[in-house]
C-alpha cells in the first residue's frame, strides 16, 4: 500500500508567537502541512500532543511530528520532557528539539571544527568560552562524546564548575573549568588549546585578536556570534574555514549554512518513523555527511 497520508508538522513553542524561522524550515523541509502553537507549557502541552496521536492510526503516525522550540531553552526543555511522559505504547510521534537553534547550531559548529581538524576530534583540547549557554553547554557535550577533552569557561567559576562535573558524569570525557573573567586563568587555558569555540551572547566580544593569534598548538577557532563587535577579534561572520595565519577560522555565517542543512534533514528525518527524539547527539549524528 502506499504512504498517502499527508506529513503534519506541530510546531511546539514557548514564545507567545511561534519562531516564523522554524516556520520557514519547515516549509523548505517539504512539510505538507504545519500546525503553530505559541505559549506552549508543560502544564497545556499534553491537549496538544493527544491531538496529534489520536487522530490517526498507529501505523500511520510516522507522517505526524513534532517541532519544540522558542527562545528560552530550559522552558523548552520542560515542555519535551512533559511531552516524552505523555506517549504510551504504540500511541507516539517523533519529536526534534532546537530550542533557540541550539542543537542545530551546536552540531554544526563541532562538524565544522572537526572537518578542519582533519575529520577527527579524538584527543583535541578543546576550550568552549560561555560555555553555560545553552549553545555552549551543547558544544561542549558533543565534543566531549567526539573524544576531546574540553575546558568550559564562564565568568562565573561556580557555574564553569559545575557544567563540567555534569558533562564528565554524563559522557564520561574529561572535562576541565576556567573562568573567562580572569585573564590570567584564561590564558593559562588558552596555552593547550587546538580549538576554541566563542559561544557567547550576541554582541559580546570574548577574545581579542592578541589572545588567540600566535597560539601554538591552536589550529582551529569558531566564533558563533554574527552582531557586531564578534565574539573573537579578528574572526569575520562569513568566515568559513579561512585560513587566518596558521589557523583555520569559521564565522556565524560560515557555521550557519550547515547549520541550516542540517535542521532542513532533522525536519525530513522526523517522517521515517514514529519513535525518534532527536536531541543534540541524534542531531550531530544526521550531519555527519554535510560537513
Amino acid at each position: 500500500m502506499p504512504d498517502d497520508k499527508a506529513s503534519i508538522l506541530i510546531q511546539l513553542d514557548v514564545d507567545p508567537q511561534p519562531s516564523v524561522f522554524d516556520a520557514v524550515v519547515a516549509v523548505d523541509a517539504r512539510v505538507d502541512h504545519l500546525f503553530r502553537h505559541g505559549d506552549v507549557t508543560p502544564e497545556n502541552v499534553q491537549d496538544l500532543v493527544y491531538g496529534a496521536l489520536f487522530t490517526r492510526g498507529p501505523s500511520d503516525l510516522h507522517r505526524t511530528a513534532l517541532f519544540v522550540g522558542g527562545s528560552d531553552v530550559a522552558k523548552a526543555e520542560a515542555v519535551l520532557e512533559a511531552i516524552k511522559k505523555t506517549f504510551f505504547g504504540a500511541f507516539r510521534v517523533s519529536v526534534l528539539f532546537d530550542a533557540n537553534g541550539s542543537n542545530t547550531t551546536a552540531a554544526a559548529a563541532v562538524l565544522a571544527a572537526r572537518s578542519s581538524l582533519g575529520g577527527s576530534l579524538e584527543g583535541a583540547r578543546a576550550v568552549v568560552l560561555a560555555a553555560t549557554g545553552p549553545v555552549g553547554q551543547r558544544v561542549a557535550r558533543l565534543l566531549g562524546r567526539q573524544g576531546a577533552t574540553v575546558a568550559v569557561g564562564s565568568r562565573d567559576a561556580n557555574r564553569s564548575g559545575k557544567l563540567a562535573e555534569r558533562l564528565a558524569a554524563t559522557t564520561g570525557a574529561r572535562y576541565d573549568a576556567f573562568s573567562n573573567a580572569d585573564p590570567d586563568d584564561l590564558s593559562r587555558t588558552l596555552e593547550s588549546a587546538a580549538l576554541i569555540v566563542a559561544a557567547g551572547p550576541e554582541g559580546a566580544r570574548l577574545l581579542s585578536a592578541p589572545q588567540w593569534q600566535g597560539l601554538g598548538r591552536l589550529r582551529v577557532v569558531v566564533d558563533l556570534n554574527a552582531v557586531p563587535p564578534s565574539g573573537v577579534e579578528g574572526v569575520e561572520p562569513t568566515d568559513k574555514n579561512v585560513d587566518k595565519g596558521g589557523v583555520r577560522a569559521w564565522g556565524a555565517l560560515g557555521v550557519g549554512g550547515l547549520k541550516m542543512k542540517i535542521h532542513k534533514r532533522a525536519v525530513q528525518e522526523l517522517f521515517g518513523s514514529n519513535d525518534k527524539v532527536l536531541d543534540a547527539e541524534e542531531v550531530l549524528e544526521l550531519g555527519r555527511d554535510l560537513a
